[in-house]
């Protein structure tokens, strides 16, 4: 899948809402803790890929494995990617994303982590733009290679945040 990155659209946190409330309906029994925007669509301004990432905090995976038929039936395709420490899934399809969805345990190391950089990001300019940079240069280089995309970005994320306060 090409990794293709727009410009910021106002209407993401819309997006995010509306999804929100559908997968509460769907699978809120499982819900410990909250539903979070994460990711770059949920930045003011970033350049980002056009899909919705939501964390939605579960107790744990082993008590959570019950929404994953749910929400099967319910337009989420399933992927055991990183189930160690989450359940992965997209929406509509592999080749068409336009939401990632991670039930991730409340409070566990990835869950603070991918809140911290969101906050990061939106709370010092400086990172932000070198991460829009980052993304934009990784984009043209890995266009075809969404894995190493992806991969290539976090040694940022772990760089910025080992570097920030609040560890």
């Amino acid at each position: 899948m090409k990794v293709e990155l727009k410009q910021y659209n106002s209407k993401w946190p819309e997006l995010f809402e509306q999804e929100k409330t559908f997968l509460l309906e769907k699978i809120g029994s499982c819900l410990v803790g909250s539903v979070e925007h994460v990711g770059s669509t949920a930045v003011p301004g970033m350049i980002a890929k056009p899909i919705i990432d939501i964390m939605f905090g579960v107790e744990g995976l082993e008590s959570s494995k019950g929404a994953i038929e749910v929400l099967q039936s319910n337009g989420y395709c399933y992927y055991p990617y990183k189930s160690d420490v989450m359940h992965w899934f997209c929406k509509p399809s592999p080749e068409l994303r336009t939401h990632h969805l991670h039930l991730v345990p409340y409070q566990s190391p990835l869950w603070k982590e991918r809140i911290r950089f969101r906050e990061l990001l939106r709370e010092n300019p400086k990172v932000a733009e070198e991460y829009a940079a980052l993304k934009q240069s990784l984009a043209a280089e890995m266009a075809s290679d969404r894995e190493s995309y992806t991969d290539s970005k976090s040694l940022f994320i772990k760089k910025v945040l080992f570097a920030s306060p609040n560890r």
